[in-house]
């Protein structure tokens, strides 16, 4: 198994919500097949069915996998023990200049920093670097980091090459048709977002990694080495914005999953220019959301 135990643990989790599509008495495919479908290891799938059967939500003799009953919310390890460990110190980081109260120009010590995260001096440089990559932050020589400031300017600027990339990325995708990988890979996401709207009182904290899922499938697709660099910055950021303004999160994550779910059902009905459409909607509110999300400062 990867020594990275978040791997195991987000792919525990994907499997149950796999399990939970199936049905009890319904058998799950071979060991091969499900190391295609989660993208994973033959150890990390063995491990996870080791789970599965433990737990008592499947039988698992020989080669028959039999689901017994369907997956409880204590089967799931917690969201942020899925993380890898870049993951996490990405996320804290974005804790420590978004969260705090720093300004444009505060320096970042990297010690203070490895402290704080518990994160290795490697771990966090790499994550710096991604970073200033952007002009988010900068590397002064021989000096400290600076932190150039998440302004409104900055993140418009941020989402207008966003809404280029993924309009283009949804474009390639219908140009390919319903065979193309992506085009299944997206619509394939119906269920989970039905099971987040159906129970939103309890699953709207889920929705972050999955609006973070449906916007990669389409980017990646692309296979552009640049649109896949660019898009590491934007993962972290826009996908951060749900944790700023907590007031009206629960509605804002269910409007989010019924616009991706208008898109998967525009698609799955063949009409991709409604597809489109609902999608080009779908960016303009989540454009929205992430300006209304921060109390910005005056900017001069």
């Amino acid at each position: 198994m990867s020594r990275d135990n978040s791997i195991y643990k987000d792919s525990l989790n994907r499997s149950l919500d796999y399990v939970a599509t199936l049905g009890v008495e319904n058998t799950l495919p071979s060991e091969v097949e499900l190391t295609q479908m989660l993208g994973i290891s033959r150890t990390t799938v063995r491990a996870v069915l080791k789970q599965l059967n433990e737990a008592g939500i499947i039988e698992w003799a020989g080669r028959s996998k039999t689901v017994l009953r369907k997956p409880k919310a204590t089967d799931y390890f917690a969201k942020e023990e899925t993380l890898s460990t870049s993951e996490r110190v990405e996320t804290q980081f974005m804790e420590h200049i978004l969260g705090g109260d720093l300004k444009p120009g505060s320096i970042l010590h990297e010690s203070e920093m490895v402290r704080e995260f518990n994160a290795s001096t490697s771990v966090l440089r790499e994550c710096l670097i991604k970073f200033s990559r952007f002009g988010l932050i900068e590397k002064e020589p021989n000096r400290h980091w600076v932190l150039r400031g998440f302004t409104q300017e900055f993140a418009i600027e941020l989402f207008d090459v966003r809404e280029m990339f993924e309009l283009r990325a949804l474009r390639n995708l219908v140009s390919l048709g319903s065979e193309g990988k992506a085009w299944k890979d997206l619509v394939s996401l119906d269920v989970a977002h039905h099971k987040i709207i159906d129970s939103i009182e309890t699953e709207y904290l889920n929705f972050p990694r999955l609006d973070e899922q449906f916007h990669r499938i389409l980017v990646t697709d692309l296979k552009n080495r640049f649109i896949d660099d660019f898009y590491e910055l934007v993962s972290v950021i826009f996908h951060y914005h749900y944790r700023w303004n907590k007031q009206d999160e629960r509605a804002r994550n269910l409007v989010a999953a019924h616009q991706h779910l208008d898109v998967i059902t525009s698609l799955q009905a063949g009409d991709t220019d409604t597809a489109v459409l609902k999608f080009q909607d779908h960016l303009i509110a989540a454009r929205t959301t992430l300006l209304n999300s921060v109390s910005w400062e005056a900017e001069t």
